[in-house]
């Protein structure tokens, strides 16, 4: 049982109380607090601590009023009970009244400090007035007034659009006419960053500037100056002056044989394609493409054309691969295997002779006789006259030689049928592909040198030129791959270019113009020295066709420009510009 006289240390038994009996509360040092007046009261004075909330939500309210409209508020009187003071926590008060009384002091206190500033502007917002609805009051039934902070959900929403201001909780009718107003403008703004960075089809590299629309400036009227095309004009003649000006020096200096490097463009021009393909020229009559627009020149419908309903089964052709290709050699023999198959059919050879001497097809061959046998064949004979004898058989010698002479001489070739051969040869080689190779000589002064290269040249069945300046010297030959190998080694191999045999002969110089600078000796009488006088090989490859029709033999040019004339008949003219980079001349 609970000690109600004593010092209230231990709580009543909760059976022997009634239900509206609570623990004592406890102080900050968590030791229970003594009750008032010595004696703990079961029954807080609740109706009292309600009239000063009251009176306190008064003061606040009439405060709030004073500073909206200027007054300076009247506060009710009140009673010594009713001042600022807390009251004090009673031991049976529930914890949800104690925070309720907390709060109402805190308003209070809030409500006196913004009393003293009197001095402070006024607000830039001004919460409006409020009906004595109730809405200010706390809805828990203590008739306690809200924080200032809480009022704002009982004020109107003041933040409208376009400036305008409309309730928050006003009529449904007036907020429908204002949101059919804000649909009905439209947008112009254009959208904001974060929409185009959504935008999928957006490109990061154009930036926002790109999509606003920039405006449009009218451009102003632009007047040409007086004179600006008779300037142009003018300008475009003397173009035309000075093209035609260079061409007249060209020409010139190309007639006075000084251009030297003039021409190299010509050297590397692409020839002009034909007229007409020749895979066309079966379907048109003409020599140019110009004779389609005729419809009588178009071999299609005509009886001779090529093109018919039935099948056409083009000329097989050879590649041109195989041609390279070399010719397949026998099998290569031992001198044991030689010499066994010579045994062997000389045997059958025998054996047909013999078949065909007992048959008495042939008659039988005489007894080759010699000396060293000459007893064992002629036994009695030789006995009874051996002088006879040995004349026989030196005289049988002599005939068996003179017949194997006379069938090897048969077997020979005539002097035609070797040349026929040799041609037949070059032929072959020269089917198989044209080779070109083109050498540099320094000096071609000694005939015998200058004999060489011609003669070889003609004797391969090579075609080509000999350039000879004063400078340099060229030489150029086409054929086939063994023609050319051959006059490789004469040029580079067999020739000693720094031998000076001295003077030519009469016959060689007959038959050349005589210049200073093919002389073999020099102003003096003396032997010119070719010590550094050398045969280079410039170019070497393959045509497609010869360029030359025979060999033109030694051509005596004293200038570039008569040596490029020379070559340029047969399209040769790069040479020469090769040549002359390749090595300064020295002679």
């Amino acid at each position: 049982m609970t000690d109600v006289s004593g010092s209230g240390l231990k709580r009543p038994h909760p059976e022997e109380e009634d239900n509206n009996s609570q623990k004592r509360t406890r102080s900050n040092n968590v030791s229970p607090l003594p009750g008032q007046g010595g004696v703990a009261s079961g029954k807080v004075d609740i109706d009292k601590m309600v009239a000063e909330a009251k009176a306190k939500a008064e003061a606040v309210r009439a405060r709030l009023q004073a500073a909206r409209g200027g007054a300076t508020p009247t506060v009710p009187p009140t009673d010594s009970s009713s001042s600022p003071t807390p009251p004090a926590s009673s031991p049976a008060m529930s914890r949800l009244e104690q925070m309720k009384a907390r709060v109402a002091a805190a308003t209070g206190k809030a409500g006196a400090a913004s009393q003293q500033r009197t001095n402070a502007p006024a607000p830039s917002y001004q919460p409006p007035a409020l009906d004595d609805d109730g809405l200010s009051k706390a809805r828990g039934g203590l008739d306690v007034g809200l924080h200032p902070a809480l009022l704002s959900d009982t004020t109107p929403d003041f933040r409208g659009g376009k400036g305008r201001q409309h309730p928050k909780a006003g009529n449904r009718r007036g907020d429908s006419a204002f949101q059919r107003d804000d649909r009905a403008r439209l947008d112009l703004s254009g959208p904001s960053i974060e929409e185009i960075k959504n935008n999928p089809y957006f490109d990061p590299s154009l930036g926002p500037k790109a999509t606003i629309a920039k405006p449009r400036h009218s451009r102003g009227l632009i007047f040409n100056q007086k004179g600006k095309y008779i300037q142009q004009a003018a300008a475009l003649r003397r173009q035309a002056q000075l093209e035609a000006m260079k061409k007249r020096i060209a020409e010139r200096a190309r007639q006075a044989g000084i251009d030297e490097d003039l021409d190299v463009e010509k050297a590397f021009l692409v020839p002009a394609p034909p007229g007409v393909e020749w895979w066309d020229e079966g379907l048109v009559n003409g020599s140019e493409y110009s004779a389609i627009d005729d419809q009588q020149n178009l071999k299609i419908d005509t009886p001779d054309s090529i093109v018919t309903h039935y099948i056409q089964h083009p000329i097989l052709l050879d590649p041109p691969q195989e041609k390279q290709l070399p010719e397949q050699k026998p099998m290569y023999l031992t001198p044991k295997e030689q010499a066994k198959i010579r045994r062997q059919r000389r045997m059958a050879d025998l054996k047909e002779q013999q078949a065909k001497i007992r048959l008495g097809l042939e008659p039988a061959p005489p007894p080759k006789v010699k000396k060293s046998n000459l007893m064992r064949v002629l036994g009695e004979q030789a006995v009874k006259d051996p002088t006879a004898v040995e004349a026989r058989v030196t005289r049988e010698i002599a005939d068996r030689r003179e017949n194997h002479e006379v069938m090897n001489e048969e077997r020979k070739l005539t002097k035609d049928q070797r040349r026929e051969k040799l041609v037949s040869q070059q032929e072959k080689d020269a089917a198989l592909g044209i080779h070109l190779s083109v050498y540099r000589v320094d000096s071609l002064a000694s005939g015998r040198n200058r004999f060489k290269v011609s003669k070889n040249a003609e004797q391969n069945a090579l075609t080509g030129i000999c350039v000879m300046h004063p400078k340099f010297n060229l030489v150029i030959v086409e054929g086939g791959k063994h023609s050319i190998n051959n006059y490789r080694k004469l040029m580079l191999n067999r020739i000693n270019w720094t031998e000076n045999p001295g003077p030519d002969t009469a016959a060689e110089a007959s038959r050349e113009p005589q210049v200073s600078w093919l002389s073999t000796e020099n102003e003096q009488g003396e032997l010119r020295d070719f010590t550094h006088n050398s045969c280079t090989l410039l170019w070497e490859g393959q045509a497609k066709a010869r360029a030359f029709k025979r060999w033109l033999g030694a051509r005596v040019c004293e200038t570039d420009a008569a040596a490029k004339d020379a070559l340029s008949r047969s399209k040769m003219e790069n040479f020469w510009t090769l040549a002359k980079s390749a090595k300064p001349a020295e002679f």
